[in-house]
């Protein structure tokens, strides 16, 4: 590595932990770290980067889905392509990692498809969270198998505070010793198919007699608001804090919950998952392929079916048996294999790939 190599990374919020996480090893060897939020921001920054930085692209909502008519859009993406030629012309090196198959909330649909061929084509390495990424995207983009690099999702351990044990979490919330608490935990969208978990937990009838309880938290914008507000269980003890979590609270929810349900309508990687497991909570998932693939032979795991996901998460959450016997050992393995530290050194290695590769490879293609 070349000392004070510059990362410009983009989007990027302080506040978020899988960016600080990935960024711990590089920077502890000396890249210097730029985060920009605005497209235009990215813009002004990405054209101060030179030969020997990297540019890395992560969510590319901001870049068409921000835009207020179809022709800014189309504007947007025409000059987010320049900026990709005059990178690489510049020897600057470009990684794109994939999120989402498509932004979740999507207006502008063409011009979205243009910034990930535009991505797949021009980007250096391409990280993934899973091998079969590539093929959930296949009917969007191309990627070249040789730009592909898979950093696995970090698990959050050693992030959060844990200083609270379960009986005092149960109590703040109000829970009886035998309620079965089920949480949701992350910003609330229509695609994450809270409804639908609402009203599995309003139907569902344990087979050992015990009642459910709902714990539903996470930011909520008016138009969930009111998607979200007719379907509230009326059956269940339902707690709700619709705002977003402060890092220092979210241990409290995890530990008084005793299954954690994750009801998305289409999802590629889920950091709420991971979250989840670091605090040794059992999660039900879609039964996606590239999920199931994933987390197949996790005892911690169940999945539910997604055509049918209300009657599906009504009989798993109806099932005594399902998670009887899961402890807090039945996380450690995947946890140590996806722990910060070593997510964020495959990270540093593969700047350092690129930033010492950069002298001998050619400046465009």
């Amino acid at each position: 590595m070349k000392a004070g190599s510059t990362v410009l990374v983009f989007p990027a919020w302080r506040s978020n932990p899988y960016l600080n996480i990935l960024s711990l090893a590089p920077r502890a060897q000396g890249y210097q770290f730029v985060q920009e939020t605005d497209f235009y921001g990215f813009l002004r920054s990405a054209g101060r980067l030179g030969r020997g930085d990297v540019a890395h692209v992560h969510w590319t909502a901001p870049i068409a889905q921000s835009a207020l008519t179809a022709r800014d859009a189309d504007s947007r993406v025409a000059r987010f392509e320049r900026l990709l030629r005059r990178l690489r012309a510049k020897g600057v090196r470009v990684i794109w990692t994939v999120h989402n198959r498509l932004p979740h909330e999507l207006t502008y649909r063409e011009q979205e498809v243009r910034v990930y061929r535009a991505l797949a084509e021009s980007a250096d390495a391409v990280h993934v969270m899973t091998e079969d990424t590539p093929g959930v995207i296949a009917d969007v983009c191309t990627v070249p198998a040789d730009k592909v690099r898979c950093i696995p999702h970090p698990s959050y351990q050693g992030i959060y505070d844990v200083g609270i044990t379960r009986d005092e979490a149960r109590a703040s919330f109000g829970l009886e010793p035998d309620e079965v608490a089920v949480l949701f935990l992350g910003q609330i969208r229509p695609y994450k198919g809270v409804t639908t978990l609402m009203q599995a937990v309003d139907h569902a009838s344990r087979d050992d007699g015990r009642p459910l309880a709902l714990l539903l938290a996470g930011h909520t914008p008016p138009a969930s608001l009111a998607e979200l507000e007719p379907a509230v269980p009326t059956s269940v003890r339902t707690v709700m804090f619709l705002d977003f979590v402060p890092d220092g609270d979210i241990a409290r929810w995890f530990a008084a919950a005793d299954l954690a349900v994750f009801p998305y309508r289409q999802i590629l990687n889920s950091g709420s998952v991971h979250l989840a497991a670091t605090f040794g909570v059992p999660a039900i998932i879609p039964d996606e392929p590239h999920l199931r693939e994933q987390y197949q032979g996790q005892s911690w795991t169940a999945f539910f079916d997604p055509a049918d996901p209300e009657g599906s998460l009504t009989r798993l959450l109806s099932d005594s048996s399902l998670f009887a016997g899961v402890g807090r050992e039945a996380f450690a393995e995947y946890i140590e294999s996806v722990s910060p530290w070593r997510v964020s050194r495959g990270y540093a290695q593969l700047l350092d790939e690129l930033t010492d590769a950069r002298a001998e490879a050619p400046a465009s293609r």
